[in-house]
């Protein structure tokens, strides 16, 4: 094994499309790190759960656990709105505020469980009109590539996230320092939060390290004290790293300089296959 890195900050977010907690440790288990995306925003026209791609304006609220480091699936969270006013999700009042927030009638969700798998499908009207709603969703300017869409698995055209869960593809995301330090030397103008990125764990991965370093460990498996997470893909990134967030506002060149230098991605997606307790300074280990 060979040291890449170390946890520089960790992050959940409770709500999913929300601004989210930073953490200083937490336990970390085949379904991510607890009270991470438990609730959601669910459509009620539509009957489909919403996230930042199609809501963008609920980046501009940040969200909470309420039961601290270790929340049940079923812990209630707390809504800090743009305005500062905060609602927990067990006031009534709070489907009405990100109703008006969001332009559509809603109600704030707790996750239902895997069997209930109509809660967690994704709107068709017809076999084409979700996919082309999704592309719109990455904002790409003329001649700019998309994600190849003929490879979503089967799963995902059905479902917006796994029946269960609020993740849309694995309940790990993770981005490096290297890359973020790599696209700001090519856009010093930019904005270049992570927190734009929504990753779980900020890695540090030091002053030698250069370029897309996480898009080189796509394939292999990072370990983290007896943790172990395998680097299944790279991220592809959509409109919602440009909008404003809480503490920082919308910028459009992110983008731009994503989709022309980074092949399209930030971060990779991890899977966790095997559980430990992780905190800000633990040691990175590529496998």
């Amino acid at each position: 094994m060979v040291q890449v890195g170390t946890i520089k900050e960790i992050w959940r977010y409770p709500v999913k499309g929300m601004a989210g907690e930073r953490l200083d440790a937490s336990a970390l288990g085949a379904k991510g790190l607890p009270g991470d995306r438990i609730w959601a925003l669910r459509d009620t026209a539509r009957k489909e759960i919403q996230s930042c791609k199609f809501r963008p304006d609920l980046l501009r609220c940040t969200a909470r656990a309420r039961d601290g480091v270790a929340p049940a699936p079923n812990s209630h969270v707390e809504v800090t709105f743009p305005d500062g006013s905060v609602l927990g999700s067990d006031q009534p009042e709070i489907h009405a505020r990100l109703s008006r927030l969001t332009g559509h009638a809603s109600t704030l969700e707790p996750l239902h469980a895997e069997s209930d798998v109509d809660f967690y499908r994704r709107h068709k009207l017809d076999d084409h009109t979700w996919l082309e709603e999704l592309a719109a969703t990455f904002d790409r300017e003329p001649g700019e590539p998309l994600p190849d869409f003929s490879r979503i698995p089967p799963a995902m055209a059905d479902f917006v996230s796994a029946p269960g869960s609020f993740f849309l593809v694995t309940p790990l995301h993770m981005v490096t320092t290297a890359t973020l330090a790599h696209l700001q030397s090519l856009n010093p103008g930019g904005s270049w939060d992570a927190r734009r990125f929504r990753p779980n764990f900020i890695i540090e991965t030091g002053a030698g390290a250069t370029g897309l370093l996480e898009q080189q460990w796509v394939g292999k498996r990072l370990s983290i004290g007896d943790a172990a997470i395998d680097c299944a893909a790279a991220t592809p990134r959509c409109g919602a790293v440009t909008r404003a967030q809480p503490d920082f506002a919308a910028d459009t060149t992110i983008l731009r300089t994503i989709v022309k230098h980074a092949d399209q991605n930030v971060g990779v997606y991890g899977l966790i296959t095997s559980a430990g307790h992780v905190r800000c300074g633990d040691p990175v280990f590529l496998n």
